[in-house]
């Protein structure tokens, strides 16, 4: 099974690129089969898209004071 142990959301020339990393582990053992296995894509889904945006406003709002 992938058990997700990061991600991390870039902007790149406008467009929101998600970047994770992931390990496998056997699902009847519990021992790794791969470790720090890295992929990413951009957010094309609009759903996503305000997921992220409400992120980054809550992130300005609370984090860094406001505008």
């Amino acid at each position: 099974m992938k058990r997700l142990s990061s991600f991390m959301v870039m902007n790149i020339e406008g467009s929101d690129r998600i970047s994770y990393t992931y390990n496998e582990v056997d699902k009847d053992t519990g021992e790794p089969i791969s470790d720090n296995n890295k992929k990413s894509f951009y957010a094309v889904d609009q759903t996503l898209s305000e997921h992220i945006n409400a992120i980054r406003e809550y992130i300005q709002k609370n984090k860094l004071g406001g505008d």
